[in-house]
């Protein structure tokens, strides 16, 4: 299946343009000094917060669904003018069959928090409408006019990977001829209080894979792609200018702990070796891997020993982590990593593991006991691959969330 359109909002800003040159500029979303501070002050950790998101104005039609998490919804739905290339083909298929399947974490809890503190009145909510985990599917079907299969998946930090496997399904069993795909999650105090309380948040900005990373920073995201078969002669017909297939995806439940990944990341390997087994490739053909990197100790040392466990010699593969741009978004982690990936791809630079400074000399110590120090590169800028250098043809995005619930998407660039 290809990707034919995509769209993203972050605090990195909104649609490709500003988000790529975010990555290649290493310009980070994460501040210590956001709104959202003002309601944690009790919490010193840098965020990831949409600018101006309470600002989104939804069509009088879909003012029940109001909440932080459908305005994010909404403003991603817009963006690259996404919304409109799902009705060209809601007018070419029928609006019967167009799927959509989302990922969510939080939904909007965000608004039942306010009624409880009184920021909001009782008669201006509606829990089914913000709150209960299948909203986000509900409204964004309503917002397109979708009438095809849709639900939600909440896998923690994997959901919206997930959906990839959903979408590959529906589309293979020609249940549907497009689907949308993607993930929204929205900052909270239950998610900011939930993840400090485990000791997992960081007071200085998060620096994956380095040997003073010691938590994560939490970021929101909203994040949405058009799927689809591009040789279909009806899309086609549409000049959907695709340049990147998903050729695997894999998945895995180890259920090892209920917040810990197993420490050699058995759950992980299982998940990228079965997206390469899908797209007939070995790990020595994967050129990019988008590491889950959440900057915990437990997660980057167990993903590192997972992928050491899976490279040789032959691999030349470029690793990073780019949750130093746009922090942890959780549920919306998939699809922002993935639609990162798409993009690198599409403009061939490998995004930088920001804030990087000292490589933790046990991971170090993890690739090199593989002998795959010289195959693994960690960049920690950046880098535009010129002419003379290979192209990037294989891309996977690697998210893994709670009670171990893992997933890896394999992207290709297509005429590479």
């Amino acid at each position: 299946m290809h990707i034919l359109a995509s769209s993203l909002v972050s605090s990195l800003g909104s649609g490709k343009i500003e988000h790529v040159n975010a990555l290649l500029n290493g310009t980070t979303g994460l501040s210590s000094k956001m709104p959202f501070h003002s309601k944690i002050s009790e919490i010193e950790t840098y965020l990831g917060e949409v600018k101006q998101l309470e600002d989104i104005q939804l069509p009088s039609e879909l003012l029940s669904f109001h909440c932080r998490n459908n305005q994010l919804a909404w403003q991603a739905l817009q963006s690259n003018g996404f919304a409109q290339k799902v009705q060209r083909l809601i007018k070419r298929f029928g609006a019967q069959r167009i799927g959509l399947v989302v990922g969510t974490s939080t939904s909007g809890i965000m608004a039942t928090e306010e009624v409880f503190s009184g920021e909001l009145a009782h008669e201006d909510y509606d829990y089914e409408k913000t709150d209960q985990m299948g909203v986000l599917a509900q409204f964004c079907c309503e917002a397109l006019n979708i009438q095809g299969p849709s639900f939600v998946i909440s896998t923690a930090c994997s959901s919206s990977a997930k959906v990839f496997s959903v979408a590959q399904r529906w589309l293979n069993a020609n249940i549907v001829d497009v689907v949308v795909a993607g993930g929204v999650d929205t900052l909270c105090l239950t998610t900011v209080h939930g993840f400090n309380a485990l000791g997992l948040v960081s007071k200085n900005i998060c620096k994956p894979l380095d040997v003073q990373r010691d938590g994560i920073s939490i970021g929101e995201a909203g994040g949405f792609v058009l799927l689809g078969d591009k040789h279909n002669k009806h899309i086609m017909s549409e000049n959907f200018e695709s340049l990147v297939e998903v050729v695997g995806v894999g998945e895995s439940s180890d259920a090892y702990h209920i917040s810990s990944p197993h420490p050699e990341g058995k759950g992980a390997q299982l998940a990228m070796l079965s997206a390469m087994e899908q797209a007939g490739i070995s790990i020595d053909d994967v050129d990019y891997i988008n590491l889950h990197g959440t900057a915990t100790s437990s997660n980057d040392i167990s993903e590192i020993s997972a992928i050491s466990h899976l490279v040789n010699l032959n691999s030349q593969i470029w690793i990073s982590s780019t949750k130093g741009f746009v922090g942890h978004t959780l549920g919306a982690a998939g699809i922002t990593e993935i639609i990162f990936c798409q993009w690198a791809l599409e403009e061939q630079f490998v995004p930088a593991n920001l804030n990087l400074e000292q490589l933790d000399p046990v991971l170090a110590l993890k690739l090199e006991s593989e002998l795959a120090a010289k195959s693994v590169k960690v960049p920690l800028k950046s880098e535009s691959l010129t002419t003379e250098q290979p192209k990037m043809i294989y891309a996977m995005s690697n998210s893994f969330g709670f009670g171990g619930n893992n997933a890896s998407v394999l992207l290709k660039k297509e005429g590479a």
